[in-house]
């Protein structure tokens, strides 16, 4: 209900969940505004049957702006921005989420940039792929923050 999309990738997703006849994805719930309470440690998230319901006529009438079809569930973060969007297009969109703390999500007009000033050098490849990561820094492409040596594809680590 919440993505619209009932094959969408588990891992990236979440388990497909049922509360009061209403399926969804796990992760789309937590990302959802106003939708899961802050997580802390390995707590299981509650969701409230009233509260689905609210966001799902919500999203009803929420456009996204990655896709352009309604049911988007996900507002950036960043204050006075009302940019939505659906959990399964925000890699399409060059959008941020966060899977830790506050589960936040960022449009690509918003979302935080590595503070680092290095680029990947002539082939270079992903340490989890073992694919190139090119030789610019990318959306698509992240660097260990600790060594700014090992590059990692974004899709790689999420």
């Amino acid at each position: 209900m919440l993505c619209a999309q009932a094959d969408a990738d588990p891992d990236l997703h979440g388990r497909k969940l049922g509360i009061s006849g209403i399926n969804f994805h796990e992760f789309c719930a937590m990302f959802a505004n106003d939708l899961c309470d802050c997580v802390e440690d390995n707590e299981m998230p509650h969701f409230c049957t009233e509260d689905l319901i609210r966001t799902v006529r919500q999203a009803e009438q929420t456009l996204c702006f990655v896709c352009g079809n309604v049911g988007a569930t996900i507002t950036c973060a960043e204050s006075g921005c009302d940019r939505s969007f659906h959990l399964p297009c925000a890699s399409k969109g060059e959008c941020v989420t966060q899977y830790f703390q506050e589960f936040r999500s960022f449009c690509c007009d918003h979302h935080p940039l590595q503070p680092l000033e290095v680029a990947p050098a002539q082939d270079t490849t992903c340490i989890v792929c073992m694919e190139p990561v090119g030789d610019s820094r990318s959306y698509s492409t992240m660097v260990c923050p600790a060594c700014q040596y090992a590059w990692f594809h974004r899709a790689c680590v999420q």
